[in-house]
């Protein structure tokens, strides 16, 4: 009887064991914190106090494993960050934090997971009417490595719609986005099984030619997580002609035309996709939520296994 005991003793704490790796996540979200700002550059406004306060905040009520930022200042200021959500619990203590042309804000991340390899896309370039341009803010790409698994992070803060002289803004964007899927193949060339997130403030609409180029198509073509807010809704949700339910999933608020837009993504590689939880996956509700940033963040969850 106690061989017996001891045997079905081991089997539980073997199955438990493997139980407890199949079920290991990880979070990744993605937030575009509004100018975080401290020192004084181009004009900008400093970041209150206040808004500080609620970044924070809403980064908490994601809890993310790994982020990924956009408008974030200068290195001490997202040092700052990094060091006020420490001290509410949430410590992510890796960070890489790429300068490219813009020299007001960039593109970051923090991560609760050391980087296995970081990419620095910070001089890339495309021709447009003649002209060489650059995009200002690059391309920040970071690999992780947990265990047996490991995934690739890009993300981007893609040209906005504020007009300027150089060229149209639209087709600036387009060219940005083109480039950033130029990175996108070459991947899925390299291991067609890569499991990627592109991530960040797209500055279009899903139905628009930038975000469609990053889409992709045929066996390439990358997964739109979408995620909604949990916020109470428990009808079933109405199915528009585009094949998108109708719950809540703006990430954007533009004052000037009084709209609320998805302009923040999570898109997968088909390798990723299949990890992804999408039940576990959505947006933050957070009360005055503007006083931080005019962004809300995205977050998905993934089982870190091969499947």
């Amino acid at each position: 009887m106690g061989f017996r005991i001891f045997f079905i003793t081991a089997a539980v704490f073997v199955m438990a064991g493997l139980l407890g790796q199949a079920q290991q996540t990880f979070r990744v979200a993605t937030y575009n914190v509004e100018n975080y700002i401290l020192e004084p550059i181009q004009n900008r406004p400093l970041k209150t106090k206040l808004a500080r306060a609620k970044v924070v905040e809403s980064i908490l009520a994601a809890r993310p494993d790994v982020i990924a930022l956009q408008e974030m200042g200068k290195k001490t200021a997202l040092a700052k960050l990094k060091a006020a959500l420490k001290a509410k619990g949430l410590d992510l203590p890796h960070v890489e934090h790429l300068s490219a042309h813009d020299t007001a804000i960039h593109v970051a991340f923090l991560s609760r997971f050391p980087f296995k390899k970081i990419t620095r896309h910070d001089n890339e370039s495309y021709l447009l009417n003649g002209r060489r341009l650059h995009v200002n803010r690059g391309f920040a790409e970071v690999e992780i490595a947990l265990g047996d698994y490991s995934f690739l992070l890009i993300t981007a803060h893609l040209k906005s719609k504020r007009k300027v002289s150089v060229a149209d803004e639209s087709e600036m964007r387009l060219q940005e986005a083109l480039r950033l899927r130029h990175i996108i193949n070459t991947r899925l060339k390299a291991n067609p099984e890569v499991n990627f997130a592109v991530l960040g403030d797209f500055n279009d609409y899903y139905n628009s030619k930038p975000v469609k180029a990053l889409i992709g198509r045929g066996k390439s073509q990358l997964v739109d997580t979408r995620p909604g807010e949990r916020n109470g809704d428990s009808g079933p949700n109405l199915i528009n002609s585009n094949g998108f339910p109708r719950n809540e999933s703006w990430t954007y608020f533009y004052g000037v035309e009084d709209v609320y837009s998805r302009i923040d993504f999570v898109l997968l590689s088909p390798g990723m996709a299949r990890e992804w939880d999408r039940v576990n996956s959505w947006i933050p509700v957070v009360a005055n939520w503007g006083h931080g940033s005019d962004h809300r963040p995205v977050v998905t969850t993934f089982v870190a296994s091969d499947k």
